[in-house]
């Protein structure tokens, strides 16, 4: 398996044997703030959601004291979001979906599937009825109750024609070959952002797609590079930013056409970018890579960490950045 530490989590899981196929609760661990944590979000303006291995769940009102939540499962989990200050829901392995209707206090089961053998990466609401959860090898549900009710989708807009033909021609020979194909003939998808009435996603093979109907289809940009993409972010002042593999970052002034590709002086995996509110780019990664732009992305600072833990997500929160890593939570202060 791959190195866990990827935000994306892009590995090949079919390997992993599960034995249990019933949920187990997660073990309440005095140092979970210092456990591989995946993904972090601020639900409110004074309070933080950190999510990771073995189901931890975690809040914190400082960014500095963690309380850790019960959780139904053990699967790790690699995403969190919230719709408002109440409802909020994370996702992981097992294609499991968790979910909150009191800020995060306490969490029920609304998938778990473990005969998937597949990770969820990534889930966004646009409200507190419409959302969807995304995943490896083009893992994809949708929901318009909350949660209540997830449909899987299958989005062959991202697959080539030849790849259509033959699954075409699969389905009418051989039903079981044909679900089992396609089940893994997709990119893995890393990351779905909202910008307004535009979504964006970004994934394996140099993935980059937008959808002006929350993804129910898709428009694939032309490549621009055949590595993986793990985030991309609306700047502050409205240009857009996707960062991948070996430092590979790109900006574009037109939504999308044509991309600029960044000079970053990093081979480091970038797992997330961060936007501060004081009009500055973070970007974080593997390694303690910490990249810092003053002017809108154009160019980076190194601000990397001594440690060399990997940097997995973060946010901006009191003047500072709290990232989640493979070791714990941390805060850091970046001078201006």
């Amino acid at each position: 398996m791959k190195n866990v530490v990827a935000a994306a989590l892009c590995c090949a899981l079919a390997t992993k044997v599960y034995a249990v196929t019933e949920p187990m609760p997660a073990i309440q661990a005095p140092l979970a703030s210092k456990s591989l944590l995946l993904d972090i979000h601020q639900i409110e303006q004074g309070q933080l959601v950190a999510v990771g291995e073995r189901g931890h769940v975690l809040l914190s009102t400082d960014g500095e004291n963690w309380r850790q939540q019960a959780v139904p499962v053990q699967s790790t989990l690699t995403a969190v979001t919230f719709a408002d200050e109440d409802h909020g829901w994370a996702v992981g392995y097992d294609a499991t979906i968790l979910a909150t209707t009191d800020g995060g206090a306490t969490w029920t089961i609304q998938q778990y599937l473990p005969e998937k053998q597949k990770p969820l990466l990534d889930i966004v609401f646009k409200d507190q009825n419409n959302g969807v959860a995304i995943g490896a090898y083009g893992l994809f549900y949708r929901t318009t109750d909350g949660g209540k009710n997830w449909t899987e989708e299958f989005h062959s807009e991202f697959l080539p024609e030849e790849d259509i033909e033959y699954l075409n021609e699969l389905k009418m020979e051989d039903e079981e070959a044909y679900l089992d194909e396609r089940g893994s003939i997709l990119p893995h998808f890393n990351k779905m952002v909202m910008d307004g009435r535009t979504s964006y996603l970004v994934g394996e093979i140099g993935l980059i797609a937008k959808s002006n109907d929350f993804g129910q289809s898709w428009e694939q940009f032309d490549p621009i590079y055949e590595g993986s993409f793990f985030d991309i972010e609306r700047t502050q002042q409205g240009n857009l930013l996707a960062a991948g593999l070996r430092g590979n970052v790109f900006r574009s002034l037109r939504n999308g056409t044509p991309w600029q590709h960044i000079q970053t002086d990093s081979t480091a995996l970038i797992n997330d970018i961060v936007l501060t509110d004081d009009d500055r780019l973070l970007l974080l990664g593997n390694g303690g890579a910490l990249l810092v732009s003053e002017d809108d992305g154009q160019k980076f600072v190194a601000w990397s960490q001594p440690d060399g833990k990997a940097l997995i997500a973060g946010v901006w929160f009191n003047n500072r950045l709290v990232a989640v890593s493979e070791d714990g939570v941390r805060t850091i202060t970046i001078a201006k």
